[in-house]
């Protein structure tokens, strides 16, 4: 049965309401009772004992904030009498703890259907890529992206476009009154119906970007990067390169980063440079003509059983609320759980959103080598958005703040949760590539896309993505799976929800039971029996991030 409220740990000093209570209502919990002062929104928290000025808040048993003016037994936490506060961190004096995993014998022997690599990296999509080194190459891309998607059925219905056809109809036939009074039809998502030419290609991808020219040598060489990491992913069979060729983002250094992810490269690695080939029209023809026979050969690659250690989930939260460190969160947490526990890789991310578990995840490393580069990380990500007139305090949105992420620490307590309890095995700078299994510890903002761009390009084969207030976040090549922590976003936004968590709070299963529901459902979607919301939606979201500023 539901509570109606919730002590995350014994330490708290604060109970998180699960449903909204009124002012003079009295709340039982755990032999005490307490009346209460305030009306207690849903997701937010009131104090269980009288507090001062200056005093500590304690959520998942850490501190995450101070209050700045004194708070009675009973009375609501807000952004009026709190404020952000976080514990330090420094290198680990103790030896990593050991590790008490998941019962996996269920999970041992299981498999999913995968593109399997010459590299041995195993890939849940079969996508051929078209990426531009350069912002002026976009406009070229989207008469590529135009061209191929509706002659080889990957285009979606023109839902929307047939709405504005009748509303134009409508007013040359001069109706003005059924104009006004005009309903269109549920748009809703709907997969292309037109038939595929290629059985065994899930798509041709397009990643427009507003980079590679007129920034600093690090984004030039980061932008690579991470193109390097989705032309290396295990989801692309081969790519189309448009270069314009003066461009910082070189076909040289793009090559280079290739190799350092795979020495011996073997993939389709197509390049056309407009300044070389002359007339626009002659690149884009050869490069249709190319890009069609490397696409006919991607077509033979077929799936094939491969070990859960070949999945690779990337651990992110957006849009979050009161309640995502207590449902999704710790539920896809038991999930990289246990992936790790069967040498898979989990990558937890979104640096600002560590900002006071940093210690715990510090003591959590493999080696002290793991811990510092983890900590000197944080640390000069800190120190760049100091040398902005920024800090970490600053990232929680008006929505997190709304629904109960009142500072930076109480919001990242809740989303390290997505991290489970595995030791963390490696810790990478943006746009490094995970090779290691266990937890990676990937270094990105916490911004929805540009966080899930760099965990695809970190190798993620699948990403796990947890909200409260709902995001329609996607990426190109990556199937991105969608979590409700409350049930009540699941009913309202059901296009973008692939998973609810909200039976958690409502106290009908437990967060063992949702992770391993949550495991069965990356294994149909790796295999390719179902297609996820964001895919069917062509949600197709990349920005790299950019560290730097223009030049």
């Amino acid at each position: 049965m539901q509570n109606t409220v919730l002590q995350l740990d014994p330490r708290d000093n604060v109970l998180v309401a699960l449903k909204a209570l009124r002012r003079g209502e009295s709340v039982s919990f755990s032999g005490s009772e307490y009346t209460l002062l305030s009306d207690i929104p849903a997701k937010h928290k009131f104090v269980t004992k009288d507090l001062a000025a200056g005093e500590q808040i304690i959520m998942y048993g850490g501190l995450v904030g101070t209050m700045s003016e004194p708070l009675r037994r009973g009375d609501l936490l807000s952004t009026k009498n709190l404020r952000h506060a976080a514990s330090d961190y420094h290198s680990s004096t103790i030896a990593p703890p050991r590790w008490t995993a998941p019962d996996v014998s269920k999970w041992r022997d299981r498999t999913f259907l995968g593109y399997h690599r010459a590299d041995g990296q195993v890939g849940t999509r079969n996508h051929w890529l078209v990426v531009p080194l350069v912002f002026c190459e976009n406009r070229n891309l989207g008469v590529l992206k135009q061209a191929f998607e509706e002659e080889l059925g990957f285009a979606l219905p023109q839902v929307y476009r047939r709405q504005v056809a009748e509303m134009v109809k409508l007013f040359r036939e001069g109706k003005s009154s059924e104009l006004k009074d005009f309903q269109a039809g549920n748009g809703g998502p709907q997969a292309s119906t037109a038939p595929k030419v290629f059985k065994n290609i899930d798509g041709i991808k397009f990643l427009t970007h507003e980079q590679g020219c007129g920034s600093t040598r690090e984004d030039t060489r980061n932008l690579c990067g991470i193109l390097a990491g989705y032309i290396h992913h295990p989801n692309v069979a081969g790519v189309t390169v448009l270069s314009l060729g003066c461009q910082h983002a070189q076909t040289t250094t793009l090559v280079e980063e290739i190799k350092k992810r795979d020495p011996n490269f073997s993939k389709p690695l197509l390049v056309f440079d407009q300044q070389q080939m002359g007339e626009e029209s002659t690149m884009l023809s050869k490069a249709i003509h190319d890009t069609f026979v490397g696409m006919v050969e991607a077509d033979k690659v077929e799936r094939k059983p491969a070990p859960l250690s070949k999945l690779v989930v990337g651990l992110k939260c957006g849009g979050s609320d009161g309640f995502s460190g207590i449902s999704a969160n710790p539920a896809i947490g038991h999930t990289a759980d246990i992936l790790a526990a069967v040498g898979g890789r989990g990558i937890l991310s979104e640096f600002p959103e560590l900002c006071g578990v940093e210690q715990q995840l510090i003591d959590r490393s493999v080696s002290r080598e793991v811990g510092d580069k983890y900590m000197n990380l944080m640390r000069d990500y800190a120190a760049r958005a100091k040398a902005v007139f920024a800090s970490f305090e600053m990232n929680p949105s008006p929505g997190n703040v709304r629904d109960g992420l009142l500072t930076d620490a109480m919001k990242s307590a809740g989303a390290a949760k997505k991290g489970g309890t595995s030791p963390v095995t490696a810790a990478l700078d943006y746009p490094e590539y995970s090779s290691v299994p266990g937890l990676n510890l990937l270094c990105t903002p916490g911004s929805d896309v540009e966080c899930v761009s760099a965990q695809v390009g970190a190798g993620a084969n699948v990403v796990l993505f947890t909200t409260g207030l709902g995001t329609p976040t996607g990426n190109p090549i990556t199937p991105v799976i969608k979590l409700s922590t409350n049930s009540e976003l699941a009913r309202r936004m059901p296009d973008i929800i692939d998973i609810d968590t909200g039976s958690i709070i409502e106290g009908e299963t437990t967060i063992e039971k949702m992770g391993e529901e949550v495991l069965e459902k990356i294994i149909r979607v790796a295999s390719g029996d179902v297609h996820v919301k964001a895919e069917i939606l062509s949600q197709n979201d990349f920005i790299p991030w950019k560290r730097g500023v223009s030049l």
